[in-house]
């Protein structure tokens, strides 16, 4: 007798917990404290170009338009977390070698304090790798995935977030920057979670999300309606989080895509404050920071959702 699968959110859990294809093994923790908001920053001139040497005096720091007090600055390259999802439904069949051998490249990039995952995703979502410091493990589960099914991007964003959020901080050395890295071909037909809800999960974690949406080249995939939906959907995970969203017609183009975003992982500032604001009310803050110097300017997340008082 086929057992009925549950819906919602429990599903979801169901299937973070059932479909981890490596065990987890004890994992270094990287959060930071709840009253610090903290940003990743990344500065860029008029050409696009990194800029990394700037000072904490070049930034300056809004919140709802009130300038804030950075408490915390740090230019140095910091360890980061990093999830990588792969589609690999069926229309990722003819691209897949391609996909793979860019996310083996992009891999390569990791140092020793880093920690990389692998989540490949169609109409299930699969942990085809979960946390590790060992590239050779991470490039042997990218080569593994093969194409098939439908498409669950959401489902895959839910649970990558999820499992990012799982690890906690034991001390300083242990905080990590997180980011997930999502190569998509298409709009999501079969998730159990809807984008909003992701969104507003991905909004109230400390995760960028750099998102690719492979166009079809010159075919109806790129102008198409369900494509014109999922490129909304990747923009949006990507601006509201402070990373980037690239939409190729090439699958060629992704090994140059991938050494885009690796670069700008490694280019990265960390600022912090104390919000002037000490209402704990739970609601948005919108976030801007500004270079105040000519022709620089800065992007991180939008914004980041207030503390609340624990409820009694």
């Amino acid at each position: 007798m086929r057992m009925r699968a549950p819906t919602g959110l429990a599903a979801i859990a169901a299937i973070a917990t059932l479909t981890v294809a490596h065990g987890h093994a004890q994992q270094p923790a990287f959060k930071a404290g709840v009253e610090v908001v903290s940003l990743n920053v990344t500065a860029v001139d008029g050409t696009g170009h990194f800029v990394t040497e700037l000072p904490k005096e070049s930034f300056n720091v809004y919140e709802d338009g009130q300038p804030q007090e950075i408490q915390f600055f740090n230019r140095s390259n910091l360890p980061i977390a990093l999830s990588i999802l792969l589609d690999t439904s069926a229309s990722m069949e003819d691209k897949i070698q391609t996909a793979q051998e860019a996310a083996v490249g992009f891999v390569k990039h990791l140092r020793a304090q880093d920690l990389g995952q692998v989540i490949d995703f169609d109409s299930r979502v699969l942990i085809s790798q979960s946390f590790t410091s060992n590239v050779k493990d991470l490039e042997e589960a990218i080569r593994k995935t093969t194409a098939g099914g439908s498409t669950s991007l959401h489902n895959a964003i839910y649970i990558s977030l999820k499992e990012l959020k799982k690890i906690q901080a034991r001390n300083a050395d242990d905080v990590k920057r997180q980011a997930i890295v999502v190569l998509s071909d298409g709009e999501d037909t079969s998730s159990l979670v809807s984008f909003d809800e992701v969104l507003d999960l991905a909004k109230r974690s400390e995760t960028a999300i750099y998102a690719i949406g492979l166009r079809a080249a010159d075919g109806p995939g790129s102008t198409s309606k369900g494509f014109k939906e999922a490129e909304f959907v990747l923009r949006q995970f990507a601006q509201e989080t402070g990373g980037r969203s690239y939409f190729p017609s090439q699958i060629s183009e992704l090994a140059a895509i991938y050494g885009q975003i690796a670069d700008e992982l490694s280019s990265q500032y960390t600022v912090g404050y104390t919000s002037r604001n000490g209402r704990r009310d739970g609601s948005w803050r919108r976030v801007v920071v500004r270079v105040a110097r000519p022709n620089l300017t800065a992007r991180t997340k939008l914004g980041y959702f207030a503390p609340t008082n624990p409820k009694s």
